[in-house]
């Protein structure tokens, strides 16, 4: 297919195509509707039939066949008829014209969310993001280029870029573009106003971010990125690309993501079914941790928790204990703990059991030399099932339940302790720590220092199940996660990885580099990219940023916006004053705006008192699941990851461990515009006095 000249902009074949799409889509919904019917027909001529059907069952089976084999056939239909209707609103959005090798004439390849061909099997008139062709359109400029097909390399001439905008079927813009994706629509791009939720970026990927998409060949790729570098969109891109090129062996159920938070979840749960992909699993560490440790303590603290203490009762003790007890140095102490607890974990007693025994020394052989390497909690459950298949092997018949309860009781009692928590607590008392309040079942509270200590531990006396399912594991905010939590997370989880994070970002009172220590648990097969690109900022801010964090070395975008406001208030009335005089927010504003404080107290505060006000605002705390438009109250560690066009940063005291980083983090969440309010020492409310 040759280039028409009449249609360089795109907007004939953008007409021709959208006629076609809509053609295709005619039909899909004609055979999805004569797909119910035939299901329906077979569900009738089942129930009309049933009684009749051979004993053998073969008639039966064949018509579960059928009916299973159109179901798919209908669900199949059913992603494509969405697919296509997406790509109505905007079926493309760029378009690289190239001459293949010892060819004269160029080829237009068009460019959008999904692939789209006028029957099955036809060549596409319109290519995937993710097809090795459209890597012309993000890696190169005009000039000679290559790109990877499953035949190998092909190589040619790029003779024309063009980008396009569309929406609601219409032609926004179009723009020739001799550079990879044209500064000028990025910049478009990333003033408008925020989404409600994070954006997907395949009409602006950059080239150094479609080499980590497309990268497959590492099996653990870590990100290191500053903020508004986007890293998750990048991560999530990822997970799309290798989805679309590994259908064979991954879907979208072998793959989960670590998140913060339920809400930064929500934030970005519509970015894979955008990009043509099922959503995939999300999980947080901290709730399957206290899912984990539910049989020894009812309930944990959270991380939350710790940060709120810590900001409001500073104190240096708890932070090194905390630091200690998540670093390599405790994994080293516990591991010492296991080595002598065998001993004073088993008083052996001789079993007898109706003529049949064992006798101290029996015990001692098995425990100690044939299930060595059975963990220690477990182990004496299979020297029972050892004993129990002599018997059973000896006497020639199954012993009852109610045997098999009393041998169980039998064995379990050499146990001094089978409690995790009493367990642990020794591990405490043995390195000094203040021990675990002895206390019943239903009144035992771990602390958060406590939780990842108590389930390595766990696993190492009872073994764990690695999640042989997941066969990739995306971890955000890399930073967050320790030494031990890493460890853990290493023996649950033998698959590739996509780890990302920004070490300023960090909710600890001191920066740490994990970069420094995941070899060592991971192996030395990681690739580390660093991003130094911040798209998401305006360059006042990001300025005003790196001045917070001392990073220097960024390279911002050139998008100028509003210089960042900086003002100290009388009293939190005035603070409120300014807040809704330059709130804009609605049809003629922003999409999104937030009021960040450092804790919770402050922002239930702020937002109650927004309400008082008449202020539509959505308060935002760790029980939240949704993000929402409009004005959103929360806290600066929950507002992690997540991005507003307006940030309204309540200034915290310079004396809080954690001030520098809350100010960071606030900073970097602003798209176009951002306040840096504070009030002076003694201020306050009308309403409080």
């Amino acid at each position: 297919m040759t280039i028409n000249e009449k249609n360089t902009d795109g907007t004939l074949f953008l007409k021709d195509v959208t006629v076609k799409i809509e053609n295709r889509l005619k039909e899909i919904r004609e055979d999805l509707s004569e797909g119910q019917k035939e299901i329906e027909n077979m569900h009738e001529y089942y129930w009309d039939n049933y009684t009749e059907m051979d004993q053998y069952g073969y008639e039966e089976y064949d018509n579960r066949q059928a009916l299973l084999q159109q179901t798919n056939a209908n669900t199949e239909k059913l992603k494509l008829k969405h697919r296509f209707e997406k790509m109505l609103d905007a079926p493309f959005f760029g378009r690289v014209d190239f001459a293949f090798e010892g060819e004269e004439e160029s080829e237009p390849f068009y460019i959008g969310i999904g692939n789209f061909a006028e029957k099955t099997g036809m060549t596409p008139l319109i290519y995937d993001w993710r097809a090795p062709v459209s890597s012309l359109f993000y890696d190169y400029d005009k000039g000679e280029a290559s790109y990877e097909a499953p035949a190998g390399e092909i190589r040619g001439e790029i003779t024309s870029k063009w980008q396009y905008k569309i929406r609601g079927g219409k032609m926004v813009y179009a723009f020739e573009s001799d550079t990879k994706i044209d500064d000028e629509i990025l910049r478009q791009e990333l003033g408008s106003s925020g989404d409600v939720k994070l954006k997907n970026i395949v009409r602006t990927i950059q080239k150094e971010q479609n080499a980590i998409i497309r990268n497959t060949k590492d099996r653990i790729l870590v990100i290191q990125g500053a903020a508004g570098s986007g890293k998750t969109s990048i991560a999530l891109h990822r997970i799309a690309y290798l989805l679309y090129h590994d259908r064979e062996n991954l879907k979208s159920s072998n793959v989960l993501i670590l998140s913060p938070n339920s809400v930064f979840a929500d934030y970005i749960s519509h970015i894979l079914p955008e990009l043509g992909e099922e959503n995939i699993q999300e999980m947080s560490f901290d709730i399957y941790a206290y899912h984990e440790l539910k049989g020894a303590v009812p309930d944990c603290e959270d991380r939350y928790d710790h940060l709120e203490r810590i900001m409001k009762f500073p104190d240096s003790g708890e932070k090194e204990r905390f630091r200690l007890k998540q670093s390599e140095d405790f994994v080293g102490m516990t591991e010492g703990f296991l080595a002598t607890l065998e001993d004073r974990l088993i008083d052996f007693k001789e079993v007898s059991f109706r003529g049949a025994k064992l006798t101290e020394e029996d015990l001692i052989r098995l425990f100690y030399f044939k299930f060595q390497e059975t963990p220690l909690l477990k182990r004496m459950d299979a020297v029972m099932e050892y004993f129990v298949d002599a018997y059973e092997t000896l006497k020639g018949r199954d012993i009852s339940d109610e045997d098999r309860e009393l041998l169980q009781g039998k064995f379990d009692s050499m146990y001094v302790s089978k409690d995790l928590y009493e367990i642990y607590g020794w591990l405490l008392e043995d390195y000094g720590f203040d021990p675990l309040p002895d206390v019943p079942y239903e009144r035992r509270k771990l602390q958060y220092e406590d939780v990842f200590p108590m389930l390595y531990l766990k696993y190492r006396l009872t073994g764990r199940n690695s999640r042989k399912n997941i066969k990739h594991l995306v971890i955000d905010e890399m930073q967050d996660y320790s030494f031990l939590q890493y460890t853990i997370l290493k023996s649950l989880f033998e698959c590739r990885m996509t780890i990302l994070g920004d070490y300023a970002q960090t909710l600890d009172t001191k920066q740490h580099d994990v970069l420094k220590f995941l070899p060592k648990i991971l192996g030395r097969d990681i690739r580390t990219v660093i991003l130094k690109k911040s798209y998401r900022n305006t360059y006042e801010i990001a300025r005003y940023a790196g001045k917070i964090s001392g990073i220097t070395d960024l390279d911002l975008l050139e998008r100028h916006g509003k210089p960042v406001e900086e003002e100290t208030f009388s009293s939190a009335d005035a603070l409120l004053d300014a807040v809704s005089e330059n709130l804009n927010l609605g049809e003629d504003g922003y999409e999104t705006g937030a009021v960040l404080t450092l804790t919770e107290e402050e922002a239930y505060d702020v937002y109650r008192l927004l309400k008082n006000r008449g202020t539509e605002a959505s308060y935002v705390d760790r029980d939240s699941s949704a993000f929402k438009r409009g004005l959103t109250v929360t806290t600066f560690y929950l507002a992690k990851g997540l991005e507003f066009d307006q940030v309204f940063m309540i200034q915290p005291e310079k004396d809080n461990p954690l001030a520098s980083q809350a100010a960071y983090i606030c900073a970097t969440r602003a798209l176009q515009e951002l306040y840096v309010y504070g009030v002076e020492n003694g201020g306050n409310s009308d309403e409080n006095k």
